[in-house]
């Protein structure tokens, strides 16, 4: 089954702007620990990226696992991966990689700093973990 393609969502400040594919997110609420007032569930819109000081919203998005939040300077480049990039396996059997990635989807080849890969192949938003399998814990 081929996913949809990617939408998605800009949130646009003065100092930083942050975008968020809600497909790829698993709610490891990593951003509402880090900056409960940036990003707050409750309010319309849900991330409002003047809400803190833009290096701390940088680095809690920096904290999301899956790269479901990106963030960008509007003065500067774009996140930029760690070097050497890192694979790492979790408990559930997902896939962690942060660094300067290439990865291949139905869409075509994306760039990205951060991603959670499916471990077990039952995905429906192949390569990227939904949580639809036994890797995903249900």
């Amino acid at each position: 089954m081929s996913a949809e393609p990617a939408k998605v969502k800009q949130y646009t400040g003065r100092l930083v702007d942050v975008t968020f594919e809600p497909g790829r997110c698993l709610h490891t609420a990593e951003c509402i620990r880090g900056l409960p007032h940036v990003f707050d569930l409750e309010k319309r819109p849900w991330i409002q990226p003047d809400g803190g000081p833009a290096d701390l919203v940088a680095e809690v998005v920096r904290r999301c696992p899956t790269g479901a939040l990106q963030y960008r300077f509007p003065e500067g480049p774009a996140e930029a991966g760690e070097h050497p990039a890192v694979v790492s396996r979790n408990p559930a059997g997902q896939l962690l990689l942060r660094g300067e990635l290439v990865v291949d989807t139905a869409q075509g080849a994306r760039h990205e700093t951060r991603v959670m890969l499916c471990g077990c192949g039952a995905s429906g938003n192949q390569p990227y973990c939904d949580h639809a399998g036994p890797c995903g814990g249900k």
